[in-house]
């Protein structure tokens, strides 16, 4: 269970770099669905990872993340 939850660690947080870097390097629009998804997937992965270490202040970080791309999604 615990390599599953390391490698979803992982993931998300290669998710959240890479919608970064593309947006930073002008490859994706910060108001694109793949953004948005991008950042949601990502940050629902770490969410997972951080409540299962008990990281309660970065889980919180990830879910304020997803908030905030899910708000921008409907307001879209």
């Amino acid at each position: 269970m615990l390599m599953v939850i390391e490698i979803l660690g992982w993931l998300g947080s290669v998710l959240v770099i890479l919608a970064y870097a593309l947006n930073i390097n002008k490859k994706l629009d910060s108001d694109s669905l793949l953004y948005y998804f991008l950042n949601i997937t990502g940050s629902s992965l770490l969410i997972i990872n951080t409540l299962y270490h008990h990281a309660i202040p970065s889980m919180m970080v990830n879910v304020v993340w997803v908030l905030i791309a899910v708000v921008a999604i409907f307001k879209k």
